[in-house]
């Protein structure tokens, strides 16, 4: 909700033309400006008031009609909401308002349930604006609710690729290539969701599933219960992808190690192991660009424990915190390969 805030506060520079050109705009605006306050203050049942004012002096503001919309969607009215948003997609002439307008048609139809309404609402506002990074990341939401996980994966990459730090939709790509059995895709999407976002709520259930993905590969919630079981059967690179998670884990176990020793050679032996493999892929998919190529090189560097500290924090927070204050160079050594080190897709 806030995300969406941002991004109408924003289009208010856009859109502030067309309220101060309608007859008796200068009243209208000032109604428009008082109700984003209240909505920002949680008071959407005020905002709302003011945006009923501000319509009945000029019905036809754009903006007015926008945060109409988003209020209702806000208080949890959103059908409510849907008149007042197509309105404000036929009379804008902006891309980037129209776009975030689909955006919130689409995400009002995610509230109701409705995911086909949603899918269509996102895919109508990308053909306006296809660099609208948002648009893709919720496209690929709508598409994951509604099963379609081959869609997900595809618009989780748009989404990756128009916002490389963009935790949420790196995390996406995780989730949706773990229901589709591509376990190495998914083990590398948490890690690199967890290098970007390593303490929160979410972070505890990235490497819950990570944990899940090298001990059997069921996915996990943030409450430990099971939500897939994944199938056996897949194509040739995935099950060859899969073997090296399963061949690594059995040599890390023979070799008696446990905690973060167990972790750190797991994860640094399958990073070593599909790095190699992609190596001698002659046509590279964004899978190996952006992730195994990124993985691989770490995994050759001295930053390792570093790294294994930070995915696995939230889990072991005092344990790891401490290592983290004893090791200060390694934690900055980490920290200055990450951003020393392009990413490619």
């Amino acid at each position: 909700m806030k995300i969406l805030r941002k991004i109408t506060l924003a289009l208010t520079f856009i859109i502030t033309s067309f309220c101060s050109m309608a007859q008796d705009g200068t009243g209208a605006a000032d109604l428009v400006r008082q109700g984003v306050q209240l909505n920002d203050q949680g008071k959407y049942a005020g905002a709302i008031d003011k945006y009923k004012e501000a319509l009945k002096i000029d019905p036809e503001n754009i903006q007015a009609n926008y945060e109409m919309a988003f209020s209702l969607f806000a208080s949890g009215k959103g059908n409510d909401g849907i008149p007042f948003i197509e309105k404000t997609i036929k009379a804008s002439t902006s891309p980037p308002l129209i776009a975030a307008s689909y955006d919130l048609l689409g995400s009002i139809y995610d509230q109701g349930n409705q995911s086909q309404k949603a899918i269509e609402a996102y895919k109508d506002g990308i053909k306006v604006n296809p660099n609208y990074q948002r648009l893709h990341f919720n496209l690929g939401i709508a598409y994951f609710r509604n099963k379609q996980y081959a869609e997900a994966e595809a618009s989780a990459i748009e989404a990756i690729k128009l916002d490389p730090k963009h935790a949420s939709s790196q995390r996406l790509y995780a989730l949706v290539t773990f229901h589709q059995n591509k376990r190495v895709n998914a083990l590398m999407g948490f890690c690199s969701f967890l290098l970007l976002e390593p303490q929160t709520t979410r972070s505890a259930e990235a490497f819950t599933n990570i944990r899940s993905i090298l001990q059997g590969g069921t996915l996990k919630d943030g409450s430990g219960r099971t939500t897939i079981i994944i199938s056996p059967r897949d194509n040739q690179e995935n099950q060859t992808l899969n073997l090296a998670i399963s061949m690594t884990v059995l040599s890390g176990q023979k070799k008696k190690l446990a905690g973060m020793d167990l972790l750190e050679y797991e994860l640094k032996s399958i990073f070593n192991i599909v790095g190699e493999m992609s190596e001698s892929k002659t046509d590279k998919t964004f899978f190996d660009k952006f992730f195994v190529d990124y993985f691989h090189k770490l995994s050759q560097t001295s930053n390792m424990p570093a790294f294994i500290r930070l995915v696995s924090l939230n889990a072991n927070k005092d344990e790891n915190t401490n290592w983290m204050k004893n090791n200060e160079k390694q934690a900055r050594d980490l920290d200055s390969w990450i951003a020393s080190t392009p990413r490619s897709f």
